[in-house]
């Protein structure tokens, strides 16, 4: 076949992908982070893996390749190209594959079960596109206890971590058996740690005052009754989760405590709980309407540019 068959074949295989990319752009217009490519950097910042370990060539399954270390703004979720700048290397891959050439294994990164590109964002892109169920890869492994699910979305992989920390938080300290209470949830990774911290400081000063340790299971009731509980009661006779529609009660206390610990470094230990889910409801409320604001007059530059 001469080259300007493969020219039209790649070019018309670059076009297909390129619209794909942008109906799915369209289909998220209200929510575009849903449409974007998973960075390594932000899934290896949430699992914080221990090791890294050389696998060594393999074959892996192209399904499992959801992110990249460095390209994951040149392609969309489904490894779709999102720019015509991309047009010229794309296309030399595709014929490479169309005459079944043989080109270097991609370098990725296995964290969690899942692949990420270090080298080769083309050739996954290619292959998504042309249906390839497998590709040769140069793996090197992070090791990770938790093993996700391949899913489209940052989005999707933050709620599996989350429903893994709190599946590991209540084993591990026997939470819901203790207090009866099996809804403390969070919206983002990492907060369980942040809750146990708490737990064992709260422990902490427990003991000050006794002669025997106090045993972890009174710790966790002691803290649940006279620390937790008090702060949601607050924060719903307050009504302040009106303002926070996707976060959970317990996002709220973990931030008011923090909140509240910056209000006593500043006025005294006697600042009230009262007073701080009060100011901290206030500030957020202005906070995001000046998110808002400046969104809007983002908008208004914008337009005013256009039009001059």
């Amino acid at each position: 076949m001469n080259s300007s068959f493969y020219a039209a074949q790649t070019e018309d295989d670059f076009s297909k992908a390129r619209n794909k990319a942008l109906f799915n752009e369209i289909q998220h217009f209200m929510n575009p982070e849903e449409a974007t490519l998973i960075s390594f950097t932000d899934i290896k910042s949430l699992l914080k893996p221990k090791d890294e370990v050389y696998m060594g060539m393999k074959t892996i399954p192209v399904d499992k390749i959801v992110g990249s270390e460095g390209r994951y703004k040149d392609f969309d979720n489904q490894f779709f190209p999102k720019s015509n700048f991309l047009k010229e290397r794309w296309e030399h891959v595709d014929e490479a594959a169309i005459q079944a050439i043989m080109l270097p294994p991609v370098k990725v990164y296995e964290l969690a079960g899942l692949y990420f590109v270090r080298d080769g964002n083309h050739r996954v892109s290619v292959a998504k596109m042309r249906g390839t169920e497998f590709i040769d890869a140069e793996v090197v492994s992070l090791q990770s206890e938790i093993k996700l699910r391949a899913m489209d979305t940052l989005k999707g992989m933050v709620r599996q971590i989350i429903f893994y920390e709190k599946r590991v938080f209540y084993s591990e300290t026997n939470f819901g058996d203790i207090t009866d209470f099996w809804g403390l949830d969070f919206s983002t990774a990492g907060q369980y740690d942040v809750v146990y911290n708490h737990i064992l400081t709260h422990k902490y000063y427990l003991n000050l005052k006794r002669t025997d340790e106090i045993s972890m299971e009174d710790a966790i009731i002691s803290w649940y009754t006279t620390v937790y509980s008090p702060i949601i009661d607050v924060i719903k006779k307050k009504h302040v989760m009106r303002y926070f529609k996707h976060r959970t009660e317990s996002d709220l206390y973990v931030w008011i405590i923090k909140y509240w610990d910056e209000l006593k470094k500043k006025f005294g230990n006697d600042f009230k709980l009262d007073d701080a889910v009060a100011s901290f409801r206030k500030k957020e409320r202005y906070s995001f309407l000046n998110k808002l604001i400046n969104m809007f007059q983002r908008i208004l530059v914008k337009r005013s540019i256009k039009s001059s």
